[in-house]
């Protein structure tokens, strides 16, 4: 699930908003201004209803971050980087770069988030008594207990055994112990979360056409939700069983095109596209031999043409310290992230400083998209094969 607004860093974890949350804090803002908050403690002026809602409901979002850093600690004290969380509709997601070592890892991962949101509602319950008890306002008492229900809610929602949910991971670990393999293991929690998402779209719109309740709207949205981000785990599963263990050098494109950091941008069009500059990017290289930079296509065309003539390579290329690098011997899944996080989708394959290669996502696809045999990804062409020198 990507981000849509960034909202900086927690404790060195990159935190992010996908525009879905933000329909969620819209609805439950309208909710409890419009519906519960006057139906429970009437008698109060609509700016308070308004405002104690979005209050509400920021807290809500702040329940919900809560939920995911709870994954981001456990995780990392476990040994696996954390990329970032994204909070959606559903709650959040902690994308991790990389797979809990065992089950058991897997286990305490996926279980500390409902934990850490039930033990928020509970909290959010009692106190909800205690202010009732202390005679505080009643509109607050509401908004509390509102919040301590919710929470309690999410944690249930969430253990329900389907991914992306965590109740899908708790389902993962039980097939990745019963079985030993995380890929089948994985599709098969993505598969029930599929199921899930197909159920609540049906039943949704069955309730919109048959008893013709808009509510039932709501769980259809939820379950297109489910749909898409099953689909797309069961998609980084297939990915990391294809490339488990397999190194940047045997899906790099080898030798590739350069171009000479003291050449003009005339010059350089002129070989091209019939010359040998026929890619989008280029490896710039310096008098010595040694690689400097990465021009673009792009880049070149954001010259005015009158300027090309004196405008050299070297004054247009992004520097070698703005593009990702790799090593031919590192593992294709490590360098993956920071292939879809650069600009340039791509990576400079160096050994020990030298040029061998360049790194491109279409080289990865291209990898994924090779037929393999039934037994799995184990059995790879020889390109990708593990045995095959």
């Amino acid at each position: 699930m990507d981000e849509t607004l960034s909202l900086g860093r927690i404790a060195g974890v990159r935190v992010g908003l996908h525009w879905s949350v933000l329909v969620i804090v819209a609805l439950i803002t309208m909710a409890l201004a419009h519906g519960r908050f006057p139906a429970a403690r009437p008698g109060h002026s609509p700016a308070t209803y308004w405002g104690l809602a979005v209050l509400t409901a920021v807290v809500f979002l702040f329940s919900l971050l809560a939920h995911e850093l709870a994954h981001a600690v456990v995780a990392r004290r476990n040994g696996v980087e954390v990329e970032g969380i994204t909070l959606w509709m559903l709650g959040g997601a902690a994308r991790l770069r990389g797979e809990a070592p065992s089950p058991g890892a897997e286990l305490r991962i996926a279980g500390v988030g409902p934990l850490t949101s039930l033990l928020a509602g509970g909290v959010l319950a009692g106190a909800a008594v205690g202010l009732d008890a202390l005679h505080v306002s009643g509109l607050v008492v509401e908004a509390v207990a509102w919040l301590g229900a919710i929470n309690i809610l999410l944690a249930v929602f969430n253990v329900l055994p389907a991914a992306p949910l965590d109740g899908g991971r708790l389902l993962r670990v039980y097939l990745w112990h019963r079985t030993g393999d995380r890929l089948r293991a994985t599709r098969g929690a993505s598969a029930a979360g599929r199921a899930l998402g197909w159920f609540l779209v049906l039943a949704g719109f069955a309730d919109v056409l048959f008893a013709g309740d808009l509510s039932g709207l709501w769980p259809a949205l939820i379950g297109w939700f489910l749909i898409a981000a099953a689909t797309a785990e069961s998609r980084q599963a297939q990915i990391q069983g294809v490339l488990d263990g397999v190194p940047v050098r045997r899906v790099m494109t080898p030798a590739p095109v350069t171009v000479a950091a003291t050449v003009s941008l005339s010059d350089f069009l002129a070989e091209g596209p019939f010359g040998p500059y026929r890619h989008s990017a280029f490896p710039v290289l310096a008098a010595d031999g040694s690689v400097t930079g990465l021009l673009t296509v792009r880049r070149v065309q954001a010259v005015p043409p009158q300027a090309r003539d004196h405008t050299t390579v070297r004054e247009v290329m992004r520097p070698l310290g703005e593009v990702v690098t790799t090593a031919p011997d590192e593992p294709v899944l490590d360098v993956l992230p920071r292939l879809q996080d650069s600009p340039v989708r791509r990576a400079l394959v160096l050994d020990q400083g030298r040029l061998v290669g360049i790194l491109t996502v279409a080289d990865i696809t291209r990898a994924l998209t090779w037929p393999t045999t039934p037994e799995g990804p184990q059995h790879q062409h020889p390109e990708l094969s593990k045995d095959q020198r």
